[in-house]
């Protein structure tokens, strides 16, 4: 043991106390990257893919864009950062508490939406619409880890890691890691985007169905609370919530898309949203030397489009805006 580096005794620590369905830092197929490099000596391979992540261009922008209003202006609003830092703390609860990799479900957590493109859902939803690749959040931001990142680098992540961003919306992810960041980030969005909606008087707390109060409770933290406690007593050999948690869970989250996520209200500035990247994105496919190197080199590599999604889904709604307005938007002559 005088022997082991850090990386190792921590190795030694996490295997005393993890669960037999935990997945480990020393698993060879889990820990895979892109390129072979060196073990660190102070960090397990998902503490560095944490780390990296953390501080990747990629993650500094979540924090303008979109999470449910469209660039809020009040301070508390969350944005796709804080969202992420939600995310991130209730799953590594649930697998501490498990006795799980507590680093690679932070790590997962951490870069599950750094593909997200400006404008939340509605700015996917474009993309989607024009790029002939079609555009989904989930593998954009794997695509982002992979590809995008450091000048074209890539993150050169371990496969548990991307296996895992990949997998947080509607797939199974092959760790059980995965799967706790899955619900974790339901758990967060629905009960964060309710708070928010209260503060900007799209919804009142009476609203709310009361047999999903009756079970998960009446305030925020109580039904961050009972949803964690129900995957937790659930079990890990499958990461699901109880059955009664899990119906008054989905009724709540179906009672959100009814009444928030497709309300008049929080979606007032969509369409002009929709209409700034529809504009861009032609604007630069028909003006490629435009571009920066990268996407130059994407859309040489693959194609036009493929680049041109690339580099809109990477900006910020505040970038987005101020690009159109510096494109489109005449100057006074002064």
């Amino acid at each position: 043991m005088d022997n082991f580096n850090i990386r190792q005794k921590i190795e030694f620590s996490e295997a005393m106390v993890h669960c037999e369905n935990a997945c480990s830092s020393t698993d060879p197929d889990m820990n895979k990257r892109q390129r072979n490099e060196e073990k660190c000596a102070y960090r397990t391979d998902f503490q560095r893919d944490r780390d990296r992540i953390l501080h990747c261009n990629s993650f500094r922008r979540l924090k303008r864009k979109t999470q449910v209003f469209l660039s809020p202006v009040g301070d508390h609003y969350r944005t796709r950062l804080t969202h992420t830092l939600e995310v991130s703390q209730i799953a590594r609860t649930i697998s501490r508490c498990m006795n799980l990799n507590e680093s690679l479900t932070e790590a997962i957590a951490l870069g599950h939406d750094l593909g997200h493109s400006p404008f939340g859902h509605c700015g996917e939803a474009v993309l989607n619409d024009i790029c002939p690749h079609g555009f989904k959040h989930y593998l954009q931001s794997v695509r982002v880890v992979e590809r995008l990142e450091k000048e074209g680098m890539g993150l050169n992540l371990t496969w548990a890691v991307r296996n895992g961003i990949e997998c947080h919306t509607n797939m199974t992810a092959a760790t059980r890691e995965g799967c706790v960041v899955r619900l974790a980030d339901t758990i967060a969005y629905i009960n964060h985007d309710i708070e928010d909606s209260i503060r900007a008087g799209v919804l009142h707390a009476d609203q709310l169905p009361a047999d999903c109060v009756d079970v998960l409770g009446n305030t925020k933290t109580k039904r961050i609370t009972a949803l964690i406690a129900s995957v937790i007593a659930h079990g890990c050999e499958t990461i699901d919530f109880e059955p009664d948690i899990r119906k008054a869970h989905d009724d709540l989250r179906s009672f959100m898309f009814k009444t928030v996520y497709t309300n008049p209200a929080a979606k007032y500035e969509e369409g002009k949203a929709e209409l700034l990247i529809r504009k861009l994105y032609s604007y630069f496919k028909e003006n490629s030397k435009l571009l920066p190197r990268l996407y130059q080199d994407i859309a040489e590599e693959s194609d036009i489009d493929r680049a041109v999604c690339d580099y809109i889904s990477g900006m910020s709604d505040e970038y987005a805006v101020d690009l159109y307005t510096e494109l489109f938007v005449p100057k006074f002559w002064k």
